[in-house]
């Protein structure tokens, strides 16, 4: 969430409640919706951090409210992210790692183990085809990517799942 709020800050100086709507907005298909503590407890941090500075501004009938700017070490650091790329495969697989306990152990049958994080893959993409129906049009093209992306990491799961079985049971 870090770097979402330095991006959004990019955009433009923004007060907490601001940038929750913006993250809720333009997450709500793939996220629930985000904890306006969360928000604040990360804007102070940023600021702690020299990424951010605010400025209180005072409002008639409210309380004082605190708008947040970005700073040059902020937008390197967004940079920095936006530039790096994502690391590589995901080789701490925690389900491989159950798989490699429960054949080594024989606790619980590796080809069982195998089947029900199958079955937990297929209704993760029939979840994932429901977010998509559910789309209300706020830019759900982002969210079909990120949606679609899920998928077809799910689907690439099923397949590593399928060869996982094959190679056990050829022993």
């Amino acid at each position: 969430m870090r770097n979402a709020i330095l991006a959004l800050l990019a955009a433009g100086a923004a007060y907490g409640y601001e940038l929750k709507q913006a993250l809720d907005s333009q997450f709500e298909a793939v996220w629930p919706p985000i904890n306006i503590g969360q928000i604040y407890a990360t804007l102070q941090r940023l600021e702690r951090d020299g990424l951010v500075v605010s400025e209180t501004v005072a409002q008639e009938r409210r309380p004082n409210r605190k708008v947040y700017s970005l700073t040059g070490a902020g937008h390197e650091e967004l940079k920095d992210w936006l530039d790096a790329p994502t690391s590589g495969p995901r080789l701490k697989d925690d389900f491989f790692v159950k798989l490699v306990v429960a054949r080594a152990s024989g606790v619980v049958d590796p080809i069982e183990l195998i089947r029900r994080q199958s079955e937990e893959y297929f209704q993760t993409l029939s979840d994932l085809d429901a977010m998509v129906a559910n789309q209300n049009g706020n830019d759900e093209r982002m969210s079909r990517l990120l949606i679609e992306g899920a998928a077809l990491h799910i689907q690439a799961d099923i397949r590593w799942l399928e060869l996982c079985e094959q190679v056990l049971t050829e022993e």
